[in-house]
């Protein structure tokens, strides 16, 4: 098999993988009518990455109309869709600047805009926090984001962790495969959901700094990751392969 060949049969499996992702959103109703992105890097030495067509419903995307595009926005190959100009900012500055960043998901969820517009942020008060507050900063909403001026902003406050709050906005993760971002937003997303049912409560119970620093290491198992993403990904489909048209 030659390289070309190698490079193409990779990019074919990520794009496969890409839209189950994209379905299994739907499935969990993390989407945002026609808005939001889960983007994927592609092998080469280039930063080119797969994004969704941007006229399309997350339950509508298949392997084949995932958009391929480089950093400066420009589609490469054929599309009969656009791209999100907001979507093409926040995701190619990171997919720049953040060498495992090979997959980016952002979403707008309720509880991730519900925690994300609060005072506190979130609080170190549910299991699902515990394995992902210590690698989540915070980037101030500076409007729609749609200026390249905009990028080196989010880069330095992303940090060295997966996970940011966007505040006033919503959520975004990475990773260097799809199952492991999906995780990190699941966790995320998760510890949000709950956030916002103890609240309705009272402000919930902290945990101790000691059981936070020994719940970081929950939030790292590759092979634990792409176990629980394909097997979500089978419910979410139920035996409907459209997404690998």
């Amino acid at each position: 098999m030659t390289a070309t060949a190698t490079a193409v049969d990779q990019e074919r499996e990520l794009r496969v993988e890409l839209a189950s992702c994209y379905r299994l959103f739907n499935f969990l109703g993390w989407t945002e009518m026609i808005f939001n992105h889960i983007t994927m890097r592609v092998p080469g030495p280039e930063h080119h990455f797969l994004t969704n067509p941007f006229g399309l419903h997350y339950s509508e995307v298949t392997a084949s109309n995932l958009v391929k595009i480089d950093l400066e926005g420009n589609i490469l190959g054929h599309s009969d869709y656009p791209v999100n100009p907001a979507g093409f900012v926040i995701h190619s500055a990171i997919h720049a600047a953040v060498p495992d960043a090979h997959c980016i998901i952002h979403t707008h969820t309720t509880a991730g805009m519900a925690v994300a517009s609060s005072k506190t942020g979130l609080t170190a008060t549910n299991r699902y926090a515990a394995g992902v507050i210590h690698e989540t900063s915070y980037h101030d909403f500076e409007g729609l984001s749609v200026h390249d001026d905009e990028k080196p902003r989010l880069v330095r406050d992303f940090g060295t962790g997966r996970a940011m709050i966007l505040r006033n906005h919503g959520l975004i993760t990475h990773g260097k495969t799809i199952p492991e971002s999906f995780m990190v937003h699941f966790r995320l997303q998760r510890a949000c959901e709950i956030q916002m049912a103890t609240s309705s409560i009272d402000p919930g119970i902290t945990i101790p700094q000691a059981i936070l620093d020994i719940s970081k290491e929950i939030s790292g198992d590759a092979r634990l990751a792409k176990k629980i993403f394909d097997a979500m990904v089978r419910e979410a489909v139920r035996g409907d392969d459209s997404y690998k048209n």
